[in-house]
């Protein structure tokens, strides 16, 4: 499958640069998908130097690379310490992590991942998971949907939308994207009705598939993998996970709260390479639209 089907990568120079490649060195994409990004930092690598390309969807397998310095790693980023213990891994010099969704999500009617097809709720990342946006909808209170939509989709008019679920709910299940959409499709303007859609099943999808926390996760192992060095480069698509990355490099914690050594410097394993987000350009953004809301931050580990 070619990478331009399946996915197109956002910021793809600025994420190799960001990773300052050794050709020897040992590197992660956390995110494989299509293996744009993995293709080019192998592009980098020397003879000697290994990645390791994480992704919990098994429809990525079809994409691993033939290239003996690469390894497929089925399974969530979230267990990157674990998975370097069993291949014998103790330090590595760079990690990459692109938290948008593939093209091949939103494109494949039967992944429930867009309004736009017929089909299914799902959502889930792993498809083996038992949670999914059907469980979601039908199963939550209207108290959790309403803080899910408020929280992940910054949708104000979230508890209006949870009493009007709980309510059909009553009637029986909300089986289809089809009527999902239709339900909720009064309760936004027209003239903003697809970008309000995709604010709501953004929220759903976060909710689905644990993202935050597996972020949270992810962040807090990568300073325990990381090599004297090494970068952290990590490409975001909503304001939540943008915020735990930016406070998690400036501090160390997730709420951006700075403490001191006692000689006034700020106790935190990381140090940001690029102060200022980078964000894309307006002729990358023309050529792949869905670049417009990527924002990249890099990190180095304090040496």
């Amino acid at each position: 499958m070619e990478d331009r089907v399946y996915h197109t990568p956002a910021l793809l120079s600025e994420c190799i640069e960001g990773l300052s490649i050794k050709p020897g060195g040992v590197y992660v994409d956390c995110t494989f998908g299509g293996g744009g990004h993995s293709k080019a930092i192998l592009d980098c690598l020397g003879p000697d130097g290994r990645l390791f390309g994480f992704d919990q969807d098994a429809d990525a397998i079809a994409n691993s690379l033939d290239d003996p310095r690469f390894t497929f790693v089925h399974g969530n980023f979230r267990y990157l310490s674990n998975f370097m213990d069993y291949f014998g891994i103790t330090k590595v010099d760079g990690i990459l992590a692109d938290l948008g969704v593939s093209f091949h999500h939103f494109d494949e009617a039967d992944r429930g991942f867009s309004f736009r097809f017929e089909g299914e709720l799902d959502m889930r990342m792993n498809q083996k998971s038992a949670r999914s946006a059907s469980s979601v909808i039908n199963t939550y209170s209207e108290e959790q949907l309403a803080d899910v939509f408020y929280l992940y989709g910054e949708l104000h008019n979230s508890r209006k939308l949870a009493r009007a679920i709980a309510n059909r709910r009553s009637s029986g299940e909300i089986k289809t994207i089809a009527e999902f959409s239709e339900l909720m499709k009064p309760f936004f303007p027209r003239e903003k009705e697809k970008k309000e859609l995709s604010k709501l099943f953004q929220a759903i999808r976060i909710e689905v598939n644990d993202e935050m926390a597996a972020l949270k996760e992810l962040l807090l192992q990568s300073v325990m993998v990381l090599g004297k060095e090494s970068r952290l480069v990590v490409l975001t698509y909503h304001s939540l996970e943008d915020r735990l990355v930016k406070n998690f490099v400036k501090s160390g914690n997730f709420e951006g709260k700075l403490e001191k050594d006692f000689y006034g410097n700020v106790i935190a394993p990381l140090r940001a390479v690029n102060n200022k987000v980078i964000v894309a350009s307006e002729e990358e953004v023309y050529q792949n639209p869905r670049s417009r809301s990527a924002k990249l931050r890099v990190a180095s580990v304090k040496s």
